[in-house]
């Protein structure tokens, strides 16, 4: 039996997805030393006392609709730029260990409930911890990002959305089965999308009544991590922002599921919420999501920002930011899994707004400014290392 005292699952909702193979393969890399840690937050000073599991002490598995294995889809990615030419020879086994614990994503039907569906996925994440004897598992939700739910009453009270889906009904989005399923299999839940997930009244209930953490929503890798940077400068230097309006380009799946108007309205409501936050007051301007498949894995945002100085003075601000999505986000899925598998160890539940650095609209959180995010997750980082 494998040593189950540090040996962490990580179940990704959206398994064989650019991130997810990216997160995967980068953490082979990481194990095998062909790669350093850039990007990676918990593997700069102050973070090695917390006691995190290491990335060698990861195990990946999870659910995909998508059949391709992940070491052809680390093929494609090396073609799109992604990740470097040689890495996937050099980590297949690590790839089809993973691939082969990639369970085909159970879907409600005319045959199936939302609680046989939700009982599935719960049964998969059980065998997987099983079968590789580990500690715990956090489930990551790295899927497509959904359109805002419409509200139901049985969202309201776990009473209320067990008794619903004791009746066969319908009352949840995908994500949401995601984190019911972490919840009953009694796993740690994080929700790198905008996507519902456990935000959900009753979800949040059943966390904290089964004393679990849980972390999201919406992962912060380019404009809004800007926005969060720069907005605490205006309000300390007291320049006063009038308008800051973003254009966002993006390629390949993220770009082509925000081309649908709900899932986009899901996207910029969290990117917009920052500033109101960091800035104390609303500014006018909007940021408008446009899918231009040649961009592939890439991303740009172009921001124009005018401000008033002294004397009312009027200036602006233009910045573009270019970055690869899937190279920005693994490093922080990572780090999200090490930190909620450590809270979880550790005893801690309900929403980690410690970890609200890592997103764009954090649970458990109000504080939008990074800095100030960043000491509160060094300060939790530092907690979850005392042996008191």
């Amino acid at each position: 039996m494998p040593d189950q005292r540090s040996r962490t699952g990580v179940w990704l909702a959206g398994a064989r997805g650019s991130v997810a193979t990216t997160v995967v393969a980068g953490t082979a890399a990481l194990r095998a030393g062909l790669a350093g840690p850039t990007g990676c937050v918990t593997e700069q000073p102050g973070f090695p006392d917390a006691g995190l599991p290491a990335p060698s002490d990861l195990v990946f598995g999870g659910h995909d609709i998508a059949c391709t294995p992940l070491p052809k889809r680390a093929e494609q990615l090396v073609a799109a730029g992604v990740l470097p030419h040689g890495l996937p020879t050099a980590v297949h086994d690590d790839l089809a260990a993973a691939d082969a614990e990639i369970r085909p994503a159970p879907l409600p039907g005319p045959r199936t409930s939302q609680a046989d569906a939700v009982e599935a996925i719960r049964a998969d994440i059980i065998a997987f911890r099983e079968r590789h004897g580990l500690a715990r598992v956090v489930v990551v939700n790295v899927s497509s990002t959904e359109p805002v739910p419409r509200p139901h009453p049985a969202h309201t009270s776990a009473a209320d959305l067990r008794a619903a889906l004791a009746a066969g009904a319908d009352v949840l989005p995908a994500s949401s089965l995601y984190a019911l399923a972490a919840i009953t299999a009694g796993c740690a839940h994080v929700d790198f999308t905008p996507s519902a997930g456990m935000r959900i009244p009753a979800l949040r209930e059943m966390a904290e009544e089964a004393g679990l953490p849980y972390a999201g929503n919406d992962g912060k890798t380019g404009e809004t991590l800007l926005k969060a940077t720069l907005g605490p400068m205006f309000a300390a230097r007291g320049l006063r922002v009038s308008s800051w309006s973003g254009t966002n380009l993006l390629g390949g799946g993220d770009g082509e599921t925000l081309a649908d108007p709900a899932a986009m309205a899901s996207k910029t409501a969290s990117k917009q919420r920052v500033l109101a936050e960091t800035l104390g007051h609303d500014v006018e301007g909007e940021v408008h999501i446009d899918y231009v498949p040649a961009l592939g894995d890439w991303k740009t945002a172009w921001d124009h920002v005018t401000f008033e100085g002294f004397l009312g003075v009027r200036m602006n601000l233009q910045f573009t930011w270019a970055g690869c999505d899937s190279a920005l986000a693994a490093p922080l899925v990572i780090d999200l899994a090490r930190l909620t598998a450590r809270a979880h160890e550790r005893g801690i539940t309900g929403p980690l707004g410690e970890l609200a650095f890592f997103f764009k609209d954090p649970v458990g959180s109000g504080e939008h400014a990074v800095m100030s995010q960043y000491e509160t997750l060094r300060a939790f980082a530092a907690r979850l290392g005392d042996r008191r």
